[in-house]
């Protein structure tokens, strides 16, 4: 791979063989989407950036990724730790503050953002299903994807779908078929950190060799995540930090969406306040003036 000109690397831990499921529903409030719609690649909720100056074509070919089943792929693959890669790297990635990560050719990005406006997830959207990269803290020894996989199979059962676990370059591969969406769970561990690919499309996408497969084994192959030296609980999600334009550009985003929202509402109370027509009593006609002697008409004579 012509960007990565790489420090020289420790071979991963042997991953412990799995001998009962790790209970951690913190870990699991994430774990999946169940639904999954195609016309929400079509979404202008939030701005895009351009992604035409990042070079996908680099990432690692089809053979070299599938390989061996029955080995730990290539050294010179990824993912990588941040030490590991140089700057040249980091400039060619979408730095997401955690992980690093190559856009496919035609990808779009997509931001979940909490209600208070805070990035939750990024994902992105390709023709064949969308892919969502996250990164984990680790204890020091390798194997929390052995115990997290078994979890997620468990939960994905419990919820009714159709689940097996598969291999793949790094291991097992957690495959479900859901009501809304086919999914694919695919995981790494790392010194200190646990990153996790979950690939989602419409019925068949994420089959072995399938397209959005294939691109999500690329994009995990190149990745990069950025640990930090901080202290945390094994399990708990790295954060996400978006890039400075795009950050500004989504706050403007979701301040324009709070000032509709608040425009909207005020709307609503005033119509609130102001009754109907109908509720008005009706308008009288004058009565004709009366006089000390009597009416007008009664004073001409009229009457």
């Amino acid at each position: 791979m012509g960007l990565f000109g790489k420090k020289k690397r420790a071979p991963r831990e042997e991953q412990p063989a799995y001998d009962a499921a790790y209970d951690d529903d913190n870990y699991l409030d994430d774990a999946y989407d169940d639904g999954y719609d195609e016309d929400e690649y079509d979404t202008d909720e939030f701005p895009r950036p351009d992604f035409a100056h990042l070079d996908f074509d680099d990432a690692p070919t089809d053979e070299r990724i599938y390989g061996n089943f029955d080995h730990e792929p290539d050294a010179a693959a990824g993912p990588y730790d941040i030490s590991e890669v140089t700057d040249e790297v980091v400039a060619q990635r979408l730095d997401l503050g955690s992980v690093l990560i190559p856009v496919p050719q035609g990808g779009q990005l997509q931001v979940e953002m909490s209600p208070d406006g805070t990035p939750q997830a990024v994902h992105l959207a390709t023709e064949h299903g969308r892919l969502t990269v996250a990164a984990y803290a680790a204890p020091k020894s390798a194997g929390q994807w052995r115990t997290v996989a078994a979890d997620l199979a468990e939960s994905l059962r419990g919820d009714g779908a159709s689940v097996a676990v598969e291999k793949g370059p790094w291991g097992r591969e957690v495959k479900a078929i859901t009501e809304g969406a086919d999914l694919r769970f695919i995981g790494v561990d790392g010194p200190r950190w646990m990153i996790r690919l979950v690939a989602a499309g419409p019925s068949g996408a994420v089959d072995d060799r399938s397209p959005l497969i294939t691109a999500a084994r690329a994009v995990l192959a190149d990745a990069v995540v950025r640990r930090g030296t901080e202290p945390l609980p094994v399990r708990d999600p790295l954060p996400v930090v978006l890039p400075q334009e795009l950050a500004e550009q989504l706050a403007a985003a979701h301040q324009q969406q709070v000032l509709a929202q608040q425009q909207a509402l005020a709307a609503q109370a005033a119509a609130a306040a102001t009754p109907p027509a109908s509720a008005l009593p009706p308008q009288l006609p004058d009565e004709p003036r009366r006089g000390a002697d009597g009416s007008a008409m009664q004073q001409l004579g009229l009457n």
